[in-house]
């Protein structure tokens, strides 16, 4: 199976100071212990601005969000978008009272699960994503 990747883009914010190599290993850990393989995932880090446009735009809904998911995921391949507000990750951490990079890990792990195939709209669907959101936040080597 070839090996995918995982590709950060920066839109209307600043570039954040990731290890580019432990995100993608990790998120590689969390699509390969659900059985997948990495297909192409582009995290793409934007502004509340910029996310509620796409939110609006592609998916009829008028609300700020953290994590807006594009699925493209053929087969057992794990492919997607992944556009994640910086603006909402920060105020929800300090919401939570978690790091920035804590609220971050758990935004896009949370995206990863929903490509794999996970949804939140019930809540037994939300306390099982959460759960594995828990679980994979364990695997990050820091």
């Amino acid at each position: 199976m070839p090996k995918g990747s995982i590709v950060f883009h920066f839109e209307k914010t600043e570039k954040l100071a990731l290890s580019k190599k432990k995100y993608t290993e990790w998120l590689q850990k969390v699509i390969i212990s659900e059985g997948r393989g990495l297909g192409t995932i582009n995290c793409i880090f934007c502004t509340d601005e910029y996310l509620l446009n796409m939110n609006q735009t592609y998916l009829n809904h008028d609300t700020l969000t953290d994590i807006v998911t594009f699925n493209y995921v053929e087969q057992d391949i794990i492919s997607g978008d992944l556009f994640i507000s910086v603006d909402r990750v920060k105020e929800n951490a300090e919401t939570f009272e978690v790091s920035f990079l804590g609220e971050l890990k758990r935004v896009m792990v949370h995206g990863v699960l929903h490509l794999i195939g996970y949804n939140d709209k019930t809540p037994e669907e939300a306390k099982e994503i959460r759960a594995k959101e828990d679980f994979y936040l364990t695997l990050f080597a820091d």
